[in-house]
């Protein structure tokens, strides 16, 4: 473990891994937030201790939680994809610049994407940050299968 650390390409892993990932978990108290100033609950058990009239009040959707709650699920959809195939990058043996390179642009591209998702920022600006995204990981992508592909 002592070696794998002292690896500057893998410790440059870790780092952006924990922010993306924290980034994908702050989303969660973000919703709720959001569900809890908008009044917007989607469980009975959430509402349970209120009266059958504000229960039935409760019950619904809100667009604000809506964005927030997809934005989320777009989160897992992307962030855990990219921490699988970085760390495989990182066992490629890539330079440190392009190692970093790739790490900052996606960790910037989810910044990017919440930020216009959650702000109701109007297109391209979330696609184009989710694409920037998904083309970094596709470019880790094809350097773990152009250095191991054994078929």
């Amino acid at each position: 473990m002592e070696t794998l650390m002292e690896n500057e390409v893998f410790r440059a892993f870790t780092t952006y891994a924990a922010i993306v990932i924290l980034k994908m978990l702050l989303m969660a108290p973000l919703t709720a937030y959001y569900r809890i100033t908008r009044g917007a609950f989607s469980n009975d058990e959430d509402v349970a201790m209120k009266a059958t009239e504000e229960r039935k009040k409760l019950l619904r959707t809100h667009p604000d939680v809506e964005r927030v709650r997809r934005c989320h699920q777009n989160d897992i959809e992307n962030v855990i994809p990219f921490v699988g195939l970085a760390l495989l990058y990182t066992l490629t043996g890539p330079e440190l610049s392009t190692a970093l390179l790739h790490f900052r642009i996606f960790a910037g591209s989810r910044i990017c994407h919440t930020i216009s998702y959650v702000c109701a920022l109007p297109q391209p600006c979330r696609g184009l940050s989710w694409m920037v995204g998904i083309l970094t990981t596709f470019s880790m992508a094809y350097r773990v299968l152009s250095t191991v592909l054994l078929i």
